[in-house]
């Protein structure tokens, strides 16, 4: 009797279990669904087609493109499978909030390695827009086509010595060249530590990867220059004028860059570590993913500087409003 009574007990149950386990099922689908279309781009295949809408204008490539030439760059992360990337669910477009008209170039660099041919300015932008993407080829390549390019019309820079010149003074033990004229030279990869270039004109000088160890810039005007990933530790630019100039992942470590003026300056992934930025004009620099751990930042202008992802840990930051920056929170 208590077995049969067991089973129908049982035999009463399956429409209740079956009804729970619809409305869980049916829960399932359309959380499946929803997960799906923020998935989409995570899972796709080598060969997916991506769309993209960098800043409003409409691109569109595939995962190889984006990912071959240039695999350690940011496109090549976005679609590696590893992060999820929101799309428009109407249009399927990925949004990338920067200014569209240099990225056919990108696109063009990523398919066929082709540098385009650019005014100086437009090869500037092109070269932030490098930046930003993370394309270290690109960005050689636009340096060593600058470089050529100004070499060529070396009689139009008025520039005191050529980059032969240089290599041959830096022999001597102690280099000096206090206000001399140097723009538009090529610096990039030689030893230039404890060179004096203070108050001299190196305006748009290719300082690429040079080891600039405890050199001294007090007061030059190095607009436009290019120090990306040049070794800057222990620099003294007090004073000095930097408006526009690349410092990527430059190493400014306990670098003094007192009173100097870094406006619209890039220091994306740059390490300033106890770097001392007293009243420096920062005004729309770029300091997303910088280390400014222990940096001096007291008194400096912040308005519209890029702080995000940036290490401020034990920074000094009396008289600074971090209201005025971006991407601080």
């Amino acid at each position: 009797m208590h077995l049969y009574a067991t089973t129908n007990a049982r035999l009463l149950t399956p429409p209740l279990a079956l009804s729970l386990s619809l409305s869980s099922f049916l829960h399932f689908l359309c959380r499946r669904k929803a997960e799906r279309g923020a998935m989409s781009i995570q899972l796709a295949d080598s060969s997916s087609i991506v769309r993209l809408s960098i800043g409003g204008k409409k691109f569109s490539t595939t995962v190889d493109t984006l990912s071959q030439r240039e695999p350690d760059s940011m496109l090549a992360a976005m679609f590696s499978g590893r992060h999820v990337v929101c799309r428009d669910p109407d249009t399927g477009y990925v949004f990338v909030d920067r200014d569209g008209k240099h990225f056919r170039h990108i696109l063009n660099w990523l398919r066929d390695g082709v540098i385009p041919t650019l005014s100086d300015s437009d090869y500037s932008q092109l070269l932030r827009e490098a930046e930003y993407y993370q394309l270290l080829g690109l960005m050689d390549g636009i340096h060593s086509l600058v470089s050529k390019k100004r070499e060529e019309d070396k009689d139009e820079l008025d520039s005191e010595l050529t980059r032969t010149d240089i290599i041959k003074c830096i022999q001597s033990e102690k280099v000096r060249f206090r206000g001399v004229n140097l723009a538009g030279l090529d610096l990039s990869k030689l030893d230039l530590s404890y060179v004096d270039f203070s108050y001299a004109c190196l305006k748009n000088v290719f300082f690429s990867r040079a080891n600039l160890q405890c050199a001294k810039f007090r007061d030059v005007d190095a607009e436009g220059s290019i120090f990306h990933n040049a070794t800057l530790r222990e620099c003294e630019f007090t004073g000095a004028n930097l408006h526009g100039a690349l410092l990527a992942g430059a190493n400014l470590q306990s670098a003094n860059l007192q009173d100097a003026c870094l406006s619209d300056c890039s220091f994306c992934g740059a390490d300033l570590r106890s770097a001392h930025l007293q009243t420096a004009d920062l005004t729309n620099a770029n300091l997303e993913g910088a280390n400014l751990e222990g940096a001096n930042l007291k008194g400096a202008k912040l308005s519209n500087a890029n702080l995000r992802g940036a290490n401020l840990q034990r920074a000094y930051l009396r008289h600074v409003d971090l209201r005025e920056t971006v991407g601080w929170m």
